[in-house]
């Protein structure tokens, strides 16, 4: 196996993937049961919305933490934008629900 790694990710880093995986759980309970299928980000480096699955992104994300890499992914099959939502819509819609309540 290669190691390409580079910079190991600090305890703040760590910290805030955890967090991150923690928050990811929470917005699909809240919105899967909605029809929303992931997250969509869009790419500073390409230019282009990036369209990841749920469980996609939480593989992603938990390889970031075990490996303190990314391996490429496929992209979406031809994604339906309207079923993804922002990282920032998630955190408002539970606010909103956790508020709510």
């Amino acid at each position: 196996m290669d190691d390409d790694r580079g910079e190991p990710i600090s305890e703040a880093e760590r910290a805030e993937l955890l967090a991150d995986l923690a928050d990811l759980s929470i917005y699909q309970a809240l919105l899967e049961p909605r029809g929303v299928q992931g997250i969509v980000v869009d790419c500073v480096d390409c230019e282009q919305a990036h369209f990841h699955e749920w469980h996609l992104l939480r593989a992603s994300l938990e390889q970031l933490l075990t490996d303190e890499r990314m391996r490429p992914h496929e992209p979406a099959f031809d994604p339906d934008p309207h079923d993804y939502v922002s990282w920032e819509y998630c955190r408002g819609f539970a606010d909103g629900v956790t508020t709510a309540n």
